[in-house]
């Protein structure tokens, strides 16, 4: 059984639960998850930059940031991915697509993390951008993805 649970901490940006949670299950499933409890929670820049600050150094606002709590061949996969709201809709109006899209993009960034995958080389992340375009275009979304 996977379990999503979102909680929204921003009043920036609406959100659509179903939609999100539906490509988180696409990712989870896609990649063979059969349990997983995993939580969202959508902020506003202030509460993500400390979070960013605190767990990565890095002193800015962010996308996402993954807490795994098992490891990704674990029985049940556990974890909760932090989603910068205000982050994504600057990136939307940006690169001129629609937030709701950013929003799942992170949201599949942050499952393919709890999965495994990781940015951290040019390898690595080139693979990862493979997998995020794949999951956007099973959802029937646009390669909104960089590089």
């Amino acid at each position: 059984m996977i379990s999503l649970s979102i909680k929204n901490q921003q009043e920036a940006v609406p959100l659509d639960f179903q939609g999100l949670k539906t490509a988180a299950r696409a990712v989870l499933e896609g990649e063979g998850v059969a349990s997983a409890k995993v939580a969202f929670a959508f902020m506003d820049d202030a509460t993500i930059h400390v979070l960013n600050k605190r767990h990565l150094d890095h002193d800015e606002p962010t996308d996402v940031l993954t807490f795994p709590y098992t490891a990704p061949d674990a029985k049940k996969l556990e974890g909760d991915i932090a989603i910068g709201a205000e982050v994504a809709r600057r990136q939307a109006e940006e690169r001129g697509h629609d937030i709701h899209a950013e929003l799942c993009l992170y949201v599949i960034h942050g499952c393919l993390h709890l999965c495994g995958y990781d940015d951290k080389t040019p390898r690595a992340a080139a693979d990862m951008r493979v997998k995020e375009r794949e999951y956007l275009s099973k959802l029937g979304l646009p390669d909104i993805t960089d590089g």
